[in-house]
């Protein structure tokens, strides 16, 4: 009773919100070349080690969803600069994982997204050599509870769904759901999906009995946002063939359905979207995956553009309004982590400890913007 009354206060308000109108084409490329070129400007080598409490290399997976953000911008603005930059980055890596071949973290297979688009651009083998052999071995193992955590579902599942694109081999897209309903039906008590509110718990320390101080659910915007991300991008490749294809296009319609009435009247997502009072200032990454999902939707025909448009406007509007800075640096960016706390207090003014992977969320929600018509 009392998640029913939350839903229906949550819809009341997000009917009650006045319209925003979408910014034009100009200010979002103005702002999405403004901010790339502040993060090239501030790492001008990158293949540069970064140093957050440890030493880590450039191929970790918060620079692998830059540079997915990166290749989604060179989708709308063909600048040669962009390719190099991440062509530069490969082949510092030699096209290589941290932890090699042999790894089964999803944070290390990320970088192959990007590796297999720029061997789409340059059919050169060695480009996707290393995280093919990684996902073969994967595809060919038992193993299917490597995803324990949501955010996984965006650093590999869009890797195997390319993979089984450019070799022809379903393998990679039977391996994938294996693993996708390992998470999503079984880990933790019950999996991490609860179908009664269609989100996801980020893991199991999240899921029931587990509660946010207000008693509710706890569901990490930032977490449910990679599996946007995640269905996106696999249903922008995955043949309708496919015998789960129908399975990920419902749970990615209705997590956006069921995303919708908790918009803020601001236009952000709390970082907890069921408890707007833990935490509840304004947040970037969370939203920004948020207006991908919903844009990529309308781009595709897959959702309604009415229903969808305004929510879009709202977010997007108040991202480029709140989180810009006049310099290219992005503000209300929650640091790294795992949960609504992580990271606190996020502000305007402070640096995330990591500024790729934000980035990279803001320039996959403004390229997919890009596209959409008024």
């Amino acid at each position: 009773m009392k998640k029913l009354a939350y839903t229906l206060l949550s819809m009341m308000l997000a009917v009650t919100v006045t319209a925003q109108s979408l910014p034009g084409k100009k200010a979002t490329l103005k702002a999405l070349r403004l901010t790339n070129q502040y993060f090239a400007n501030k790492w001008p080598d990158p293949g540069k080690v970064t140093f957050v409490k440890k030493e880590r290399p450039s191929n970790l997976w918060t620079r692998a969803v830059y540079y997915e953000g990166l290749m989604a911008l060179y989708n709308v603005d063909k600048k040669k600069a962009y390719y190099d930059y991440a062509v530069q980055w490969g082949e510092h890596h030699k096209w290589g994982l941290w932890g090699g071949t042999q790894t089964n973290n999803a944070d290390n297979q990320a970088c192959g997204q990007t590796y297999i688009d720029l061997y789409r651009i340059d059919r050169k083998p060695e480009r996707i050599r290393d995280i093919q052999a990684c996902l073969e071995r994967v595809k060919n193992s038992d193993n299917v509870d490597a995803w324990w955590w949501i955010d996984a579902l965006q650093m590999t599942m869009p890797v195997l769904t390319k993979l089984g694109v450019e070799t022809k081999d379903t393998g990679y897209f039977r391996k994938m759901y294996e693993m996708y309903a390992y998470t999503k039906y079984k880990h933790g008590e019950n999996g991490l999906y609860n179908p009664a509110d269609k989100l996801w718990w980020r893991d199991k320390d999240f899921d029931p009995p587990y509660k946010e101080p207000n008693g509710e659910d706890c569901y990490w915007s930032r977490g449910n946002g990679w599996v946007v991300a995640a269905l996106a991008r696999v249903l922008n490749e995955l043949p309708e063939s496919d015998p789960h294809y129908q399975e990920y296009l419902t749970d990615y319609k209705d997590m956006l359905q069921a995303l919708m009435p908790l918009q803020r009247e601001d236009g952000f997502w709390n970082a907890s979207l069921h408890d707007a009072n833990n935490f509840g200032g304004k947040e970037l990454t969370g939203t920004s995956l948020f207006v991908y999902g919903m844009a990529w939707g309308i781009n595709n025909n897959i959702i309604d553009k009415k229903t969808y448009l305004p929510v879009i406007a709202k977010a997007w509007s108040a991202v480029l309004k709140d989180c810009v800075h006049p310099d290219g640096k992005l503000g209300w960016v929650q640091s790294t982590g795992k949960e609504p706390k992580d990271g606190q207090p996020v502000a305007y003014d402070k640096i995330p400890d990591f500024e790729d992977f934000g980035l990279g969320c803001f320039l996959l929600a403004g390229s997919e913007v890009y596209k959409l018509k008024k």
